[in-house]
């Protein structure tokens, strides 16, 4: 059975080199590639990589918490537009982070709001950063979830509480290369979660999993994550196969059937 990558950037520049062969080794494991935004400038990019396969390749549309800046109602006025110009699957990547720059934390929560009524007007999940911000990426959920709002909480490296705040607001939790990281607590966080409330993502060409710390992510890692979560679950690596990428095509609307290979 193949796998499904529900975060990846492999429109990165630092693919420029060798997207091809970046590609090639993701086809040989993977069955669909989740492709979210960033800001702007990425949108040619992303749609460009998206054309070369859409039966692969599935882009979304939302603005990055760090690019958010004093024009972020202009910016998404334009990504607006976006919707009637090409099949998005997923509002995203949005939310908060606390790490980099606090500057603009109000104009993150306006634009997360915003995207949030994306989210539940057009059907779609929502991809959730919460870097340093869980809690108030929760809270803001919690505000806008009127039993529309489903999605993912991108890279979550909660604790338990926080695990189980997130299923109730009926959300999945994206676990990738972090889980990986002898320094990690998600481990024994994980194991006290369903393997029904995950899916797995690279976040390409960041967070690589062990080995490959320290170097460029690439979506062909997934079976690494894979592999360290069926371990902690104390399942095969082809159950963690079957039951996250079944979540991951319910939750971007797909017929489950597709993920067998």
């Amino acid at each position: 059975m193949l796998m499904i990558d529900t975060h990846s950037h492999l429109y990165s520049r630092k693919f420029q080199d060798d997207q091809a062969a970046v590609i090639a080794r993701a086809k040989e494991v993977l069955s669909h590639v989740f492709l979210p935004n960033i800001d702007l400038p990425s949108i040619p990019e992303m749609n460009r990589l998206a054309d070369l396969d859409r039966s692969f390749f599935y882009p979304m549309m939302g603005l990055h918490p760090c690019s958010v800046k004093e024009d972020w109602e202009t910016v998404m006025a334009a990504m607006e537009l976006e919707w009637d110009r090409n099949d998005y699957v997923g509002v995203g990547e949005c939310g908060l982070d606390y790490h980099w720059d606090k500057t603009f934390v109000t104009a993150q929560k306006a634009a997360l709001r915003l995207q949030i009524e994306w989210a539940k007007a057009k059907n779609l999940p929502l991809i959730l950063h919460c870097r340093e911000s869980m809690d108030d990426v929760i809270a803001l959920v919690r505000e806008g979830q009127d039993g529309r709002l489903r999605g993912i909480f991108h890279c979550f490296t909660g604790d338990l509480a926080q695990a189980q705040q997130v299923q109730d607001l009926g959300f999945m939790l994206g676990i990738g290369g972090v889980l990986t990281y002898k320094t990690s607590e998600l481990p024994q966080v994980l194991a006290d979660v369903p393997l029904s409330a995950f899916v797995l993502e690279t976040d390409a060409p960041y967070l690589p999993p062990v080995p490959h710390r320290g170097k460029r992510n690439e979506s062909s890692y997934i079976p690494l994550i894979g592999k360290r979560l069926a371990e902690i679950k104390d399942v095969t690596i082809a159950e963690v196969a079957r039951v996250t990428s079944e979540n991951a095509l319910r939750m971007f609307g797909m017929k489950v059937d597709s993920a067998v290979s």
